[in-house]
This record gives C-alpha cells, sequence and structure tokens, in this order.
C-alpha cells in the first residue's frame, strides 16, 4: 500500500513540474511576442517594467532599505533622546550679581537652550585657573566681563558658543541700562526695540547661512541613491551579458531600446526609494521633535530630488557602457574605481562646504560641472548661494553632457555586450567602424 502511495505522489510531482515549466516557456513566449510586437517606445517601456520587478522583488533592495531606513531612523532619534541629557554649562561667579544680571543670564540660557550651573570662585585667579583645568566653562567678573579658555568664532553654531554670545550682549545691556540710571519701563523700552530697515542701493544677494542639517542630510542621500544604484546598473549589465540573457533580449528588441529601458527601471525605483527615505525623515523628525531637518524649505528638498534625477541621468550611461565592457565579477572594481572617483570628490567637498555654512569658490565651479553637480548644487541651493537663472544654467550644463554621453554610451553597448570570452578594451569599441 505504501508503496503505490509513494509511486502515486511522484508521479504527481513529475507532472506538476513538467505543467509548471510549460507555463513558464509560454510565459517566455508570450514576453517575447509581445516584446516583438510592441512599437519601440512601448519595448521600452517593457524593459523598465521588468527591470523594476526584478529590482523591487529582489532580497538586496529590501536589506538596503531597511538599512538605509534603519540609519536615518538612529540619525534623527539618537540626538532626540539625549539631547536633554547634555552637559550644563558651568559658570563661576567672582563677585556677586544683582537681580537684573541674573535674569539676563536666565534669559541668555533659555533663549540658547543651555543648561546653566552656576559656581562661586573666591577670586579672579581661582576663576583663570579653574578655566584652564577645565572645571567651569567661562566665568563672570562682578558682571562686568566675561573669561573663556577660548573665545568661539563668529561663525560658532554650537550651544555653547551662542551662549557666550548671547550672555555678554544681555550683560552688556543690562550694565548700560544700570549706567544710565533707566527707568524699568525705560530699560523694557530699549531691551525691545527693533533694529532699523536696512535698504540696499545696488541689488546684492543675501550673504550665505549654513541650513547645516538639510544639506547635509541631501547631500548623503544623494551620494547613497546614486552609489547604489549606479553600482546596480553595472553589475546588472555585466550579469546580463555573462549569462547570455543580453543576446536573447537584443533578439527582439534594439540594444538603445534595452539599455534605456535597463537604465529607466532602476531611475524610477531610485526615485521612489529617494522619495520614501526622505518622507520617512521628515515624519520622523517631526514626531520626536528633531531639529535635524528644522529650516528644510520646499526649494531644499526639490532641489535635492532633481539632482538625484540628473546625476543619475548622467551617470547611469557610464556605469551602463563600463557594464557591457566586463564579463566576470571580479572585473567590476577594476572598473567601478575610476568611475566613483568624480562623485567621491564631489561628495567630500560638498561635506565639507555644508559643514562650514560657507560657499567657497571651488564649491561654486563643482557646481557647474556635471559630474559633481549633482552634490555642490544642492548645498550652494541651502547655503542660498545661488541665483535661479544659475541653477537653470547648471542643469542646462548637465542635460547637454548627459545626451552626449548617452549617445557614446549606446555605441560603446552595441559594439561591447555581445562580444564574450574576455574584457572588451574600450578603444577596441571606439576604434570599431560602424559597418562591422
Amino acid at each position: 500500500m505504501r508503496p503505490a502511495v509513494v509511486v502515486a505522489a511522484a508521479v504527481v510531482v513529475l507532472a506538476t513540474a513538467r505543467l509548471w515549466r510549460r507555463h513558464r516557456a509560454g510565459s517566455a513566449r508570450v514576453r517575447t511576442r509581445r516584446l516583438r510586437s510592441a512599437r519601440p517606445s512601448s519595448q521600452t517601456r517593457l524593459v523598465a517594467a521588468r527591470e523594476i520587478r526584478e529590482r523591487v522583488r529582489a532580497r538586496a533592495f529590501h536589506v538596503v532599505t531597511a538599512i538605509v531606513l534603519a540609519a536615518v531612523a538612529a540619525a534623527i532619534v539618537i540626538p532626540a533622546l539625549t539631547r536633554g541629557t547634555s552637559r550644563p554649562e558651568r559658570v563661576g561667579v567672582v563677585g556677586s550679581l544683582s537681580g537684573a544680571q541674573r535674569r539676563a543670564m536666565t534669559l541668555a540660557a533659555s533663549s540658547t537652550g543651555a543648561r546653566l550651573e552656576l559656581a562661586p570662585e573666591a577670586s579672579l585667579e581661582a576663576a583663570v585657573a579653574a578655566l584652564r583645568r577645565g572645571r567651569i566653562d567661562l566665568a563672570l567678573r562682578g558682571g562686568r566681563e566675561v573669561l573663556v579658555d577660548r573665545a568661539p568664532a563668529a561663525t560658532d553654531a554650537s550651544t555653547p558658543a551662542r551662549f557666550v554670545h548671547a550672555l555678554a550682549a544681555d550683560l552688556g545691556l543690562e550694565e548700560a541700562v544700570a549706567a544710565a540710571h533707566l527707568t524699568p519701563d525705560q530699560a523694557a523700552r530699549i531691551a525691545g526695540a527693533r533694529p532699523l530697515p536696512i535698504r540696499g542701493l545696488a541689488g546684492a544677494p543675501p550673504p550665505a547661512t549654513g541650513s547645516r542639517g538639510p544639506s547635509l542630510v541631501g547631500v548623503v542621500i544623494v551620494f547613497v541613491m546614486l552609489s547604489q544604484y549606479e553600482t546596480w546598473t553595472l553589475i546588472g549589465v555585466m550579469e546580463e551579458k555573462s549569462s547570455r540573457v543580453a543576446k536573447v533580449l537584443l533578439a527582439t528588441v534594439r540594444p538603445a531600446q534595452l539599455l534605456g529601458g535597463k537604465v529607466l527601471g532602476i531611475g524610477v525605483v531610485a526615485l521612489a526609494q529617494a522619495s520614501a527615505i526622505l518622507a520617512f525623515a521628515f515624519v520622523l523628525a517631526e514626531a520626536v521633535g528633531s531639529d535635524l531637518l528644522r529650516g528644510t524649505a520646499p526649494t531644499m528638498l526639490a532641489a535635492a530630488l532633481l539632482w538625484l534625477v540628473v546625476g543619475y541621468a548622467f551617470y547611469c550611461w557610464v556605469y551602463a557602457a563600463a557594464g557591457s565592457l566586463a564579463e566576470r565579477q571580479d572585473q567590476i572594481q577594476t572598473l567601478a574605481l575610476p568611475l566613483s572617483l568624480p562623485m567621491v570628490f564631489g561628495y567630500v567637498m560638498a561635506l565639507t562646504g555644508a559643514a562650514s555654512g560657507h560657499a567657497s569658490v571651488l564649491l561654486e565651479v563643482l557646481a557647474y560641472l556635471p559630474p559633481t553637480a549633482p552634490f555642490a548644487m544642492p548645498v550652494l541651493v541651502a547655503l542660498k548661494a545661488v541665483s535661479w537663472w544659475g541653477f537653470v544654467g547648471a542643469v542646462a550644463c548637465s542635460v547637454v553632457a548627459t545626451v552626449w554621453v548617452a549617445r557614446l554610451a549606446a555605441t560603446v553597448y552595441r559594439r561591447a555586450v555581445l562580444r564574450t570570452g574576455r574584457r572588451v578594451r574600450l578603444g577596441e569599441v571606439l576604434g570599431t567602424r560602424r559597418g562591422r
């Protein structure tokens, strides 16, 4: 009885497997007929849809997305949780302070988000010694002088530096009010005085103000997305060539349609993933009260997404052409290293400019060069160091360069993707005549 059951189960399994193979073969024939009968634009869309399905269903896509979301969550949540546990500003007091001076210290601390801790010092010499040993952060000599170990720069935006500047300004105002023997009403009127309006005779651009957090986040996301998806393009083209899949597909579609559909599909996935990550970051930052993305304007977000698209459009053709030259996995590193050098250089310079809050001449030049513009131009937008016509001009330069690179990459891809057995040299395909 049991052997009969085993034989019957084996027959059922074999029949099911045969039917499944027929179904897969029939589906492949249907897809092939669709590609053959479709118009050129429809063929490109079918190839793009195929690429989107493969990328979204891949385990690497889910793993990378989870890792990036976890990193974004950690960068937003951890500073928000530890913000209240920061070390207080220890202020050494030499002599006595009046009530108005104490109120000025409290106001300076609350306006800068600093926590205040007073420490009485016996003399000025003792306060200086405590400053040098690091026991206190600053010292007040009778409310008339602020002593620090090292004076903060005017461009320093850290909490201790802002507290020192605010404390010096508030105590100076209190000292001037006391010296003028003003009444409380008069002192309040002076403290609430508004600055005079400033009217420029010539339309000068506003000074660069460092929106450091948003610009840093935008640069990092553009670099991570470009590095990830350009590498996928390089490896995907190489795998299709080595597995002879490209040869089968080229029997139904032209090389330009196959290459265009591939880069279009990967680009759609890249844009969707970047948009989802940015939306997640903004929602999470708002939920936990993080100030990492505070000050982010819609123009900054639009600039980051636009340059992600422009940067991908420029680099995807280069990486796709490089992938058609390789045939093995060990050849990928040799090709990827020189291709990634412009991205790494632009990324480092953009990070430097975003961290300093100032746009250097080199950064402004890099913003108009297509290989580095996707990283430099969003930083200039965040720093308000570029005009609208300069932004449009940089986009136009990148679009023109992309068209030229796409035509060259299509030629390289068409001549190299069917050459198997060894790595194809770039000089071979560029020196080959079109008639061959």
